[in-house]
């Protein structure tokens, strides 16, 4: 499996970090990850009024014997216009946990598949000195043909994420906030040289490990 990328700005390869890149690609783990990232995105806010809720109803519409009608002791029954609504949606959060240990599994399986794939980049953000589409635009020509793609910046990199957050098919996130389901669905993934470090201490685990020996 190749541990090198391609640096876009200067030429030349960078070497990966074989402990977030060079990783088999482990199809379970991946796909729980994405579907909790996308089940954390539902807002759960969907809401229906049971025969409780609605108004009116009060009196029992005529009495139980005699009309010919079907009996009927409420016009909010759900059988009826207006009424209300039997086994609805009622607010609810969809979310569920993923180990950390599967999340950067995950991780770690994304970014690798990219690595072999040869569909990883690095360049260094310091060369947007002011927002310039054009500039990112041509930078990604270079690289090849066009396909979906993720920018990963540091949190500090304004200018490139202003540059490139206009272009079609691009999505760019900060490199905290770029989840499994992001990766694994973007066609190539560019990668700034400050924010490649913290991906791969996301992928390998070292920021947690770091904090549970300071704690």
């Amino acid at each position: 499996m190749p541990e090198t990328a391609s640096k876009l700005t200067g030429g030349g390869t960078v070497a990966l970090d074989a402990a977030a890149f060079g990783h088999e690609f482990n199809m379970a783990v991946v796909h729980e990850t994405v579907r909790a990232e996308q089940a954390a995105l539902r807002q759960g806010t969907h809401a229906t009024k049971t025969r409780g809720m609605v108004r009116g109803g009060g009196a029992k519409p005529w009495k139980q014997k005699g009309s010919g009608r079907a009996r009927a002791g409420s016009s909010r029954n759900p059988l009826w216009t207006g009424g209300g609504t039997a086994f609805g949606p009622s607010p609810r959060h969809y979310t569920f946990k993923v180990n950390r240990k599967a999340r950067r599994v995950a991780l770690r399986s994304a970014l690798s598949v990219h690595a072999e794939r040869g569909s990883v980049a690095v360049f260094d953000a310091a060369v947007f000195k002011a927002p310039s589409t054009k500039q990112a635009a041509a930078m990604l020509a270079a690289w090849g043909p066009q396909v979906p793609t993720l920018v990963v910046l540091a949190e500090e990199e304004g200018n490139a994420g202003l540059s490139f957050r206009n272009l079609e098919r691009v999505l760019v996130l900060p490199v905290a906030d770029a989840g499994v389901a992001n990766i694994v669905g973007a066609g190539r993934l560019l990668v700034s040289e400050a924010a490649l470090p913290e991906l791969v201490a996301r992928a390998a685990g070292r920021n947690e490990k770091s904090e549970e020996a300071g704690s």
